[in-house]
């Protein structure tokens, strides 16, 4: 065995650069808890977001047309002439 793989660093010690892939015990630690967090966040969005989609997207249609009526009134007047062209006998 040789002298690397045998040594171990103690926290508070500065650490061979070849230990643990030349990374410090105290980045390690602080890139561990970044990927718990980021893991966190991604699972709560992605049960949020892809559990009721079609909600989400007509609650913020809801929405922006409370703050804004003439411009989704414009919409939604543009989408029935284009729909209505289409269905034409």
């Amino acid at each position: 065995m040789n002298e690397a793989s045998t040594q171990h660093s103690q926290p508070g010690t500065t650490s061979n650069p070849s230990d643990m892939n030349g990374m410090s015990d105290q980045a390690r630690v602080v890139a561990d808890r970044a990927t718990a967090g980021a893991v966190e966040f991604g699972k709560d969005a992605a049960q949020h977001y892809v559990k009721e989609p079609a909600q989400d997207l007509f609650g913020l249609a809801k929405e922006y047309a409370k703050d804004h009526p003439d411009v989704a009134a414009c919409w939604a007047f543009g989408l029935g002439v284009m729909v209505g062209w289409k269905l034409k006998p």
